[in-house]
């Protein structure tokens, strides 16, 4: 039977703009998490994993005033983290970023996606849908791993807020991507998280 992982990274922060890991939604991004709930309403889904973080736990909240069927389980492996360092093939561009992450959150990073990959993309009896409400490096690390694509193409990988991503797989087959950073569900002055056109 099939596979679907439906990925979500949180709404926007209240104080997106100074970069913070934590912190509460900002009244947009309430709306936006309602939005994409509203757009998953449809969907079998009896689960959905978040991470801790104030933002996506929220963004939880959110779904389950929305979908008072729906189960919400917290997972450390959904922090917030960096997945991997510096790599073989990684473009020089991409540098300056690794100048202030330590080895040990590197280490710890690379640990919490090995076994996050050993837990949300390992086989499933049945049909099965599963929502992942977290943050933009571990839905990149997740379809980079389901891509098959090197290690430093997460930091490639940009999404939205509440922008949905769908990575599926069929029995004997690899896993596919359905869909990247759809917006569809969220106004043009509601959309977050990407710089410029890329946002349209």
């Amino acid at each position: 039977m099939n596979h679907y992982i439906y990925l979500a990274r949180h709404g926007e922060q209240q104080d997106a703009e100074h970069g913070l890991s934590d912190g509460p939604l900002s009244a947009r991004g309430r709306r936006q998490a309602a939005l994409l709930a509203d757009r998953l309403s449809g969907v079998p889904m009896d689960v959905a994993h978040f991470s801790p973080l104030q933002p996506a736990s929220e963004t939880a909240e959110v779904f389950a005033t929305r979908l008072p069927a729906l189960r919400l389980e917290p997972s450390a492996l959904l922090f917030d983290t960096i997945p991997s360092g510096p790599s073989d093939g990684m473009p020089p561009a991409y540098e300056p970023f690794f100048g202030s992450v330590t080895e040990a959150e590197i280490e710890a990073g690379s640990a919490q996606m090995a076994d996050a990959v050993a837990e949300y993309l390992a086989p499933r009896r049945g049909e099965c849908h599963e929502l992942l409400i977290t943050h933009n490096s571990v839905v990149s690390w997740l379809v980079r791993e389901a891509l098959g694509a090197p290690a430093w193409r997460w930091m490639s990988l940009t999404q939205a807020h509440c922008a949905l991503t769908v990575i599926a797989q069929r029995p004997g087959r690899p896993w596919t991507l359905l869909s990247y950073n759809d917006l569809g569900h969220i106004p043009v002055e509601d959309r977050t998280g990407l710089a410029g056109a890329l946002a349209l």
